[in-house]
């Protein structure tokens, strides 16, 4: 019997000794990284979602933009039927003429009073003037009666002739302060006038910015979603058209274990690895660490008082910018899940 080839009488050993070997290296290397690295695969990208609402009701009259378009600020996306509106915005302007005629017609009138009132005081001075010769006129006769210079029904026409001048003087006064009582009511109404005037100016001004309404703009750049609005349908304001998906600012939400948090500071940066594109190392740096966890802040946070307490481990979202974004902006999108690591210094 032939002896054996001493290589292969050791083969089982070595490879043993070869897998111990790399086992043992690719297990200290495991958990050496483990001891410099916190990593979490929860964690997806996240960005600003801008919605596109209408601020008035009405039918589309075109819609300029197609599904995922790229679009930019203060680009029209949507406009609205303004007939309405216009014929609305030209009755309040025939409206404005008629206020402002009014204006007109109410200082015309205060204007007329006024001279009226200037007239009649002027008027008033005259007979005055009069009154006071009638009066001394009748003095005079009644001394020259009393001396028989003249007859006695000269005198009393002379006195006649004052009481007249005397009750129109009186009259005047009357008709003077009736007049002056009317001129609060004509100022008044032209107040009146003034404040109708500004409420339509006001309205006018109202239904003009309405008819800006009615043509929709992008709020902000980025690139809409699934358009929800086509040309002819009724919408209402505040109804939600469309959703911009802002592509100028991205970064990452790691939800990272309770018992991780501790090793974590901002300033520490990250390397982040998406789904999507395993091949693509992105770079990023620890800006916000969550105050609370995420389950605190759902829609429904469970309450441990209830008696049925199950210990879950909870997660702290970290929030971390990514460095580079216009370089890698090809692969960015919002939603994607990705690998955060973090290197523990």
């Amino acid at each position: 019997m032939e002896n054996q080839n001493p290589i292969k009488k050791q083969l089982p050993k070595i490879i043993l000794l070869t897998v111990l070997v790399v086992g043992g290296y690719l297990g200290y290397k495991e958990y050496h990284y483990s001891q410099t690295h916190e990593d979490t695969d929860n964690a997806q990208i996240e960005t600003y979602f801008v919605p596109v609402l209408p601020r008035t009701a009405g039918y589309v009259k075109a819609v300029t933009v197609k599904d995922y378009d790229l679009v930019k600020k203060n680009q029209l996306l949507v406009e609205i039927d303004a007939e309405e509106g216009t014929l609305a915005l030209d009755e309040l302007k025939a409206d404005l003429l008629q206020a402002e005629t009014d204006v007109e017609n109410a200082k015309a009138n205060i204007q007329n009073l006024s001279m009226t009132i200037k007239a009649s005081e002027a008027n008033l001075k005259a007979v005055a003037l009069r009154r006071d010769k009638s009066r001394k006129d009748a003095d005079r006769d009644n001394a020259l009666v009393a001396d028989n210079a003249i007859t006695r029904k000269q005198a009393e026409d002379s006195r006649s002739n004052y009481d007249v001048l005397v009750a129109q003087y009186d009259a005047g006064l009357q008709e003077i302060a009736s007049a002056k009582s009317r001129l609060p009511i004509l100022q008044a109404a032209l107040h009146k006038a003034e404040a109708t005037l500004s409420v339509k100016k006001v309205k006018i001004a109202q239904q003009a910015l309405k008819l800006t309404y009615t043509k929709v703009y992008a709020p902000s750049d980025g690139r809409i979603g699934k358009k929800n609005i086509e040309a002819g349908q009724f919408i209402q304001a505040g109804q939600p058209l469309m959703t911009i998906v802002q592509d100028s600012l991205f970064w990452v939400v790691a939800n990272f274990k309770e018992k991780q948090i501790a090793r974590l500071k901002v300033g520490d940066e990250a390397e982040l690895k998406i789904d999507a594109y395993p091949d693509r190392v992105l770079k990023g740096k620890i800006v916000a660490i969550s105050e609370s966890t995420g389950a605190k802040t759902s829609l429904l946070p469970p309450d441990n008082a209830s008696g049925n307490f199950v210990k879950v481990t909870q997660r702290v979202p970290v929030k971390i910018e990514i460095e580079d974004i216009q370089k890698n902006k090809d692969i960015l999108r919002a939603g994607l899940s990705l690998e955060v690591s973090v290197p523990i210094k």
